[in-house]
């Protein structure tokens, strides 16, 4: 790798993270409770339509495209994959061409298991080829890491699609299927995060079927398992109080899938919102004051005390559920850092899932 490369990577890094963490305390997690004038709002009634949406959305401040996969080995032996691709646009208006570009493009990758927990972070400047997502044939990269359409591949469903990605120490290649189309969140697709108005477009995928190797310490093993991507963009998604989220994507073992998340706000009061999404792809949005998130054991993390076990329920449905990560450690220790790993519950209903913890 050129040294050139090396320097403008590092100035694209320097850029997204200072954008990053500068607004991190005071508007918001990571700058998403900042203000968005000149960037396009988010508004009910959107119809989707595919495949232009799988692509970028430029004129929104911050967009990602957020897949992780609960997969085991040929022993039994549990894993947790995450690959995700964030956009975030230094400022509004036309792109300009080449390094005067305004989009920055970040990217994460770990594995987990219970005895190690391994992440990957990259940047890149838009404008100069390094980083991208097109929306047909559908291909979203950064350097070598990809998730990539094939030539069969269903813009209803967004699959069958292929995965890599690598790190210090770990890789991995997956094949991901799916049969159902993509699902929208919250109210056809505008899911919203505060009482004040903030919200995002948000679409998932969570019934990918993975398939593929996963190589550790030079050590290959095929893995197989199920995956979840999350597609959404906004221009201001959380509200400046709101200093970050707890968000778990659960697959049940019934073939049903459940989002759940809470947003939580300095005055110690928080926004939850949730979606059941049926084995067959119907959804039915679950109201906050439905659901009840309770922290039930904590972790020592990066010198912070994270909630990594928790009981969930939601009386209407006569749901119940304690959560367990498999690996209490899988801490993200990127340019904003979080706590991100896989999970497994039982109780009222079983299952797999991931479970995600930021702003602490």
């Amino acid at each position: 790798m050129s040294a050139d490369k090396i320097s403008r990577r590092a100035f694209a890094g320097g850029i997204a993270a200072l954008a990053l963490a500068r607004h991190a305390g005071a508007q918001g997690y990571a700058g998403l409770g900042e203000t968005a004038d000149g960037f396009a709002k988010v508004t009910p009634g959107k119809t989707f339509a595919f495949p232009a949406d799988h692509g970028p959305h430029p004129e929104f401040r911050i967009e990602w495209w957020y897949l992780t996969a609960n997969i085991v080995d040929s022993s039994g032996a549990a894993c947790g994959l995450q690959w995700t691709l964030f956009r975030q646009a230094a400022q509004p208006g036309p792109q300009g061409e080449g390094w005067a570009n305004q989009q920055i493009w970040m990217a994460h990758a770990a594995v987990t298991r219970a005895d190690t927990h391994r992440f990957s972070e990259l940047f890149s400047r838009g404008g100069i080829g390094q980083a991208g997502v097109e929306a047909k044939p559908f291909t979203a990269w950064i350097d070598d890491w990809e998730m990539k359409g094939l030539e069969r591949t269903d813009d209803r469903t967004l699959a069958p699609l292929t995965l890599k990605a690598s790190g210090t120490n770990f890789s991995y290649a997956l094949t991901l299927e799916a049969d159902r189309a993509v699902v929208l969140q919250g109210d056809g697709g505008f899911s919203r995060k505060s009482e004040r108005g903030q919200a995002s477009y948000y679409y998932s995928q969570p019934f990918y079927r993975a398939r593929g190797t996963l190589t550790i310490d030079d050590k290959p093993v095929d893995v197989s398992g199920q995956a979840w991507m999350d597609r959404e963009w906004s221009s201001q998604p959380l509200d400046a109080d709101q200093t970050g989220w707890d968000w778990l994507s659960l697959h049940l073992a019934s073939g049903d899938k459940l989002m759940l998340y809470r947003l939580r706000q300095k005055d110690g009061k928080d926004y939850p919102f949730g979606n059941w999404i049926t084995a067959t792809g119907s959804t039915q949005m679950i109201s906050g004051s439905d659901i009840q998130m309770t922290p039930k054991a904590t972790a020592e993390v990066a010198g912070r005390k994270l909630p990594v076990e928790w009981q969930i329920a939601i009386p209407s449905r006569s749901f119940s559920i304690q959560c367990k990560p498999l690996n209490p450690k899988a801490w993200m220790g990127t340019g904003f850092s979080y706590w991100e790993g896989p999970i497994s519950f039982a109780g009222t209903h079983d299952g797999v899932g991931y479970l995600e913890l930021t702003g602490y």
